[in-house]
């Protein structure tokens, strides 16, 4: 079976590869082209979308915004041949899922909504959580490639509801990450050793998967992406345009806080910088 994955980015990358380790004939293609000439020899890198989609029976990406999205797919349908399905595993907007698939629906195409969790660690070890919205004797179609880039492989619901469930996700990392961010902040205020509170931390009820992968990473200031705060504040900005009468106040503030981080120059920095938010005071 032949696959092409768009999008060879910090998570995309690895997705691809393991896809190929898998023993699917797979090929790639990223704007950046040299990204995508990094997977040769186990993938077919392409120049341009077309060639990398013509031949394929699955195609997948995970690309960066929702217009990158819709861009991206305006392309696929024209070249794709029919009846190939189309799985789209950005984090995007739930709204623009159901406007795809029914466009993938008209024009002789399967179309699934299936973003992910699990950070760049997850996708490098294979241990993604996928939620997939769509028709699921199409789900079970692609299920065993889904199951060679993740460990909870989850069907949610009609078209869309991958999307949702990926939104509501980000609620819950929401509050983990800046409440990390806090109690270090607080700890730091009261002259406790952060390395000890840490400890406490990860070792009691407050765990959590923020405060075991990127709690040390704020006390040493380490801020490489493992996921980039532009890229979260774009989903945090889908669940405020998704949420409609709901008051959701700790995704306001998360928000507010990244987008601050995003307009002093930390747009391509880690999720866990976030604490540079209390550090240096912005407002």
């Amino acid at each position: 079976m032949k696959l092409s994955f768009i999008g060879t980015g910090v998570m995309g990358k690895p997705m691809a590869l393991h896809l190929a380790d898998a023993g699917y004939d797979v090929s790639v293609y990223n704007r950046t082209f040299s990204k995508a000439q990094t997977l040769e020899p186990k993938c077919k890198a392409f120049e341009t979308i077309q060639a990398c989609v013509k031949d394929a029976d699955v195609i997948f990406s995970i690309v960066g915004y929702p217009k990158d999205v819709e861009e991206v797919y305006a392309e696929v349908m024209q070249y794709a041949k029919k009846g190939a399905i189309l799985v789209d595993m950005t984090t995007s907007s739930p709204t623009l899922a159901v406007k795809l698939y029914q466009q993938a629906k008209e024009k002789g195409f399967f179309m699934i909504d299936a973003p992910v969790t699990g950070g760049d660690l997850g996708a490098i070890n294979a241990t993604l959580s996928i939620m997939v919205g769509g028709d699921e004797p199409i789900f079970n179609q692609i299920l065993p490639m889904l199951k060679a880039m993740g460990s909870t492989i989850t069907y949610m619901g009609k078209e869309g509801s991958g999307m949702h469930a990926k939104l509501a996700n980000q609620t819950v990392i929401a509050g983990a990450v800046i409440g990390v961010a806090e109690a270090l902040i607080y700890a730091k205020e009261k002259g406790l050793d952060l390395n000890k509170m840490l400890n406490v931390i990860t070792g009691g009820s407050a765990n959590s998967w923020q405060a075991k992968n990127n709690g040390a990473k704020m006390i040493v200031k380490d801020y490489e992406p493992g996921f980039f705060v532009k890229h979260y504040l774009k989903d945090l900005k889908l669940v405020l345009e998704e949420k409609g009468n709901l008051n959701l106040e700790v995704v306001e503030k998360v928000a507010k806080a990244y987008q601050i981080l995003e307009d002093h120059g930390y747009g391509d920095k880690g999720t866990q910088s976030i604490i540079e938010y209390y550090l240096q005071n912005m407002k």
